[in-house]
């Protein structure tokens, strides 16, 4: 995770949709902390500091320390709504997070020493499929990011969720199947070269980097799935 961001608050005691107005207009946010065994916490937040943390980047993939009246509460924020016409946040979600307790997150996957792929060396394009895992993690054990190491990988190879070695304390959250990460497929300049002219229709002409069609991913029809699941 990246490093924990602390944030103001206090508490509040009424709810409702004219409470929340009053909030707004005064310049906080309404919130609540959920989760582990205790009832919900109303709390607001000043708006200015929450947009500048939002404004990090990293917010929803960060421990968030909530200070309320000197009581520090370990939280990760799960959900923060916007204003449909300013994009204003209007309200935020925070999980607690609970000494031994575990959550579902999405890490982040990078990809490492692609100057040692002999695939990407002739040319060959990294179409990633998912470039986020749904991890369950131990409350102190979320990683930053999932590191995808591409050494010795050729056009047509697949990159599987059972190839990864996951940081102790985390495991899919996705069980039920061996789902694609990344395929390296062949561009359609280099098929063309290669005597696919007779398959215009069908290589991708078009598209931008990164993106194939479903022939260009080779046998990996489960590739071809994720990527037409996510587009839905």
């Amino acid at each position: 995770m990246s490093d924990a961001l602390t944030l103001p608050a206090e508490a509040r005691e009424r709810a409702g949709k004219g409470a929340s107005r009053a909030l707004r207009r005064e310049g906080r946010v309404p919130a609540v902390i959920y989760g582990g065994k205790e009832e919900p916490t109303l709390i607001h937040v000043e708006a200015k500091e929450l947009v500048r943390q939002l404004g990090t980047g990293h917010f929803m993939n960060s421990i968030v320390e909530i200070d309320l009246g000197g009581k520090k509460i370990k939280t990760l924020p799960k959900d923060v709504s916007l204003h449909p016409v300013n994009d204003r946040p209007e309200h935020v979600d925070f999980f607690r997070m609970v000494k031994g307790g575990k959550i579902e997150v999405s890490v982040p996957v990078v990809f490492i020493n692609e100057e040692a792929s002999p695939g990407l060396k002739k040319g060959g394009v990294l179409n990633v499929v998912r470039h986020e895992l749904e991890l369950v993690c131990e409350n102190d054990k979320i990683p930053g990011e999932i590191e995808i190491d591409v050494t010795g990988k050729e056009v047509g190879d697949s990159i599987h969720i059972s190839e990864l070695t996951l940081p102790a304390g985390s495991e899919s959250a996705i069980t039920d199947r061996d789902f694609t990460i990344a395929t390296l497929v062949a561009p359609s300049a280099l098929k063309k070269s290669e005597g696919a002219d007779g398959d215009e229709g069908q290589t991708g002409e078009g598209m931008e980097a990164g993106e194939t069609a479903a022939t260009e991913q080779g046998p990996d029809a489960d590739a071809a799935q994720e990527q037409e699941d996510k587009s839905e």
